[in-house]
């Protein structure tokens, strides 16, 4: 009995570990925030056009999603993901060849497809891992292992354009070819481990994944995912922008504050795995967003640096939780539809492309204070979802 016990805990640890360095190089995207900040100042482009690469980037979840729940539902979800880490292995080696606007929107695009579809594949693939009890911490500590990825990319780019160690003419784009060796280590080990997967009953098409919209909880959870992600990518785009606007520190150091987003998100996904155990999700859920609330409130009105760290903090701690709740509750409240409703739920993650189109339009505008309305407006929102949380 116990060697039998010691024998599955192995096996679940042997499938759990190759998943989770999957949700390590989902957070990838991430790299785009700190990425368009140093083209931006490389070729002296305004906020609206900087902000294009990370709207460009989840343009793409708006496109391949679905397809992508259909695509599971005939190849299967560990293939799904297979095919993701190539796309954006592919990304991540193309700004090797330089950093020109149209090399950098090639990479951007690759970047935004094969996250699309990793998205999309790699979190109902959890389910066959784990309990449903179980499911929203599962995968809340598969977000904190993905924000440990985005977390690091602002300190090695910057790494990249200060060392004194050569970097072959690369610069802050070494940051690539470093999570690219990842990725390669992601597909081996992913491609080697057996992950039994449970059959859908039939095929779907775009019309039956989008007719679940019609569904008014999971309509509520598409604009929730929207919300939540415009947030994350308006954060990590926007924090440095404000250090540089109200205090005049240079991107190296002011990039520092995407770091701290990042820091703060994976602490709060990291304990959030634990909390999520011992309270309800809609307590936790009313808590993250009440952070929030309070972080924006401080980057409205704040001028120095410390309490401006504070509201980037807050938001981060509060942002890190939001996404495996709501998707955990759409998957578990249609269990038979999981692989098409998990596509319409990445297909939410195209707030990362509303969202930072509006705050570039909105700064250049008024200045970042303008930005930080817009990403306002998402929480509001989130603060109205939370009464709607059902218990699972």
């Amino acid at each position: 009995m116990n060697q039998s016990l010691v024998t599955n805990r192995k096996s679940f640890l042997l499938q759990i570990l190759p998943v989770m360095l999957c949700f390590f190089a989902m957070g990838f995207v991430d790299l785009v925030g700190t990425a368009s900040n140093y083209v931006q100042k490389d070729l002296g482009l305004t906020d609206s056009q900087a902000n294009l690469f990370p709207s460009l980037v989840f343009f793409w979840f708006l496109i391949f999603s679905v397809p992508t729940g259909m695509l599971m539902n005939k190849i299967g979800r560990k293939n799904t993901v297979l095919i993701s880490l190539a796309v954006t292995v592919a990304s991540l080696l193309i700004p090797s060849f330089g950093d020109s606007y149209m090399i950098m929107l090639i990479s951007f695009s690759l970047l935004g497809i094969g996250n699309a579809i990793m998205q999309t594949s790699l979190n109902p693939l959890v389910t066959n891992l784990i309990s449903s009890e179980k499911l929203a911490s599962t995968l809340t500590f598969g977000q904190f292992v993905k924000a440990i990825a985005s977390f690091l990319a602002p300190i090695i780019a910057a790494w990249g354009a200060t060392t004194v160690f050569p970097t072959f003419g690369l610069g802050w784009r070494s940051l690539f070819v470093i999570y690219a060796v990842i990725c390669f280590f992601a597909i081996s080990f992913l491609a080697a481990t057996p992950i039994d997967e449970e059959k859908p009953d039939k095929a779907s098409g775009i019309g039956k994944c989008l007719k679940l919209l019609g569904r008014p909880f999971i309509l509520l959870c598409f604009l929730g995912i929207m919300c939540h992600v415009g947030i994350d990518v308006g954060t990590n785009t926007t924090a440095p922008k404000i250090i540089m606007e109200r205090l005049g520190l240079p991107l190296e150091e002011a990039g520092f504050a995407t770091s701290i987003y990042f820091i703060f998100r994976t602490i709060g996904c990291f304990l959030g795995a634990f909390i999520l155990r011992a309270i309800s999700p809609k307590l936790f859920f009313a808590i993250s967003v009440l952070m929030m609330l309070a972080g924006m409130c401080i980057l409205f009105v704040c001028e120095s640096l410390t309490p401006l760290y504070v509201g980037i903090g807050l938001i981060g701690f509060g942002n890190s939780n939001i996404f495996s709740i709501v998707f955990s509750q759409a998957l578990v409240y249609t269990p038979k539809e999981k692989n098409e409703v998990s596509g319409l739920m990445i297909m939410g993650l195209f707030g990362g492309t509303v969202f930072p189109l509006a705050m570039g339009y909105a700064a250049d505008a008024v200045g970042q204070i303008g930005a930080v309305a817009v990403m306002t407006v998402g929480v509001v929102y989130l603060l109205y979802y939370t009464l709607k949380i059902k218990k699972i």
